[in-house]
């Protein structure tokens, strides 16, 4: 598992549209990264930024640290807070300073 704190913002922006499988769930949940956004300065290289995902209807994640998994990008541990439920199930979001 690598560590989060060398994640950027373009990191994930290479990675938009495609999924990612929260692993450390009772089952694994996939979920499809949907948006990038800058967010300021932060102590990170390239400053603070959020990654927004879509998920399914069921399960529910609720707000908690989890094990994501992802091709190109290996493996995780993010915090993820839901922030909206959609007609096609929920969203999450992480935030990186």
């Amino acid at each position: 598992m690598s560590a989060t704190e060398h994640l950027t913002m373009t990191n994930f922006e290479e990675l938009k549209d495609r999924t990612f499988t929260v692993v450390s769930a009772e089952l694994p949940v996939v979920l499809e990264l949907v948006e990038v956004k800058k967010m300021g300065s932060g102590e990170r290289e390239g400053g603070a930024f959020s990654v927004l995902w879509q998920g399914p209807s069921e399960p529910f994640l609720p707000q908690s640290i989890y094990r994501f998994s992802q091709a190109e990008l290996g493996e995780h541990e993010l915090f993820i807070v839901p922030v909206a439920e959609k007609t096609d199930g929920f969203q999450y979001e992480s935030v990186f300073t």
